[in-house]
């Protein structure tokens, strides 16, 4: 097992993203810390990793709290010794924020992800860091999608959000590697099973005139695979990025595009 004895914190686990690398992690035998401010929807998820034998614990959380944030990740270490893996999977609603031109989208609704991203990220970071800088490892991970990279229309503040979340990954990166702890963000496709991403292209197949499922027939078709990404494919990657195995790796973006980006 590639996580076997592992402490895992993963925020937004209630989410489709957040849920799916929960499941992944128990997998490969971390002890997996599942927390969300939708206390049903986290433990749905953790009632299914412990029915197959996984080890789970979960707490409300708002990433968006520092306070609420060290409090659970003080009693995390206290009970388990450390964290060795903090994974944020945290996301806002696109209604309102994508579809819009940016001459009609008003200032909060742009700035709204910008902020939300970027202090959620930094909070859990910086949180988790003073807890693994002493011990000297540990591992940051993110995910963001294609348009933190790509010029996409429509998108309003959402692309500018995932730009400083990549960003981020490399300052966390130039700071704490030095120290033992790794920082890494997993760039995908928007992901068929995530029901937000089905918003996201009815927002702008509306938008644009066009039939959704048009549209994202013609996203596939824009990857070299003609294939988007897979949630299991994102898992896994986090699996394998977050051991051992990949410790030369720190303060990149993994890219799981399928050739819509090519670095």
């Amino acid at each position: 097992m590639l996580l076997e004895n592992k402490v895992v914190v993963v925020y937004g686990a209630g989410g489709s993203v957040g849920g799916a690398v929960a499941r992944a992690f128990a997998h490969e035998g971390a002890r997996v810390f599942m927390t969300g401010r939708n206390a049903d929807n986290v433990n749905a998820v953790a009632k299914e990793i412990a029915a197959e034998g996984g080890a789970v614990e979960t707490a409300v959380v708002d990433a968006l709290d520092e306070k609420s944030v060290t409090g659970h990740l003080d009693a995390v270490v206290a009970d388990a010794g450390g964290i060795d893996v903090s994974f944020n999977a945290t996301g806002i609603s696109p209604a309102g924020l994508q579809g819009i031109l940016f001459t009609d989208l008003p200032v909060d609704s742009f700035l709204l992800p910008i902020t939300t991203y970027a202090r959620s990220h930094f909070v859990t970071a910086k949180s988790a860091a003073r807890h693994m800088i002493p011990r000297g490892s540990g591992v940051i991970m993110m995910n963001t999608p294609e348009p933190a990279r790509i010029g996409a229309p429509l998108v309003g503040g959402m692309s500018v959000g995932w730009a400083a979340m990549e960003g981020l990954n490399r300052a966390l990166s130039a700071e704490w590697a030095q120290y033992g702890v790794r920082s890494i963000c997993l760039r995908t496709t928007g992901m068929l099973e995530t029901p937000i991403v089905h918003t996201v292209y009815g927002l702008h197949a509306d938008a644009l005139g066009m039939d959704k499922d048009q549209l994202t027939a013609g996203a596939a078709q824009m990857t070299h695979r003609k294939q988007l990404t897979g949630l299991a494919e994102l898992a896994s990657a986090a699996v394998l990025l977050a051991s051992d195995r990949a410790s030369a790796m720190t303060g990149t973006v993994a890219n799981l595009t399928g050739g819509v980006i090519v670095d």
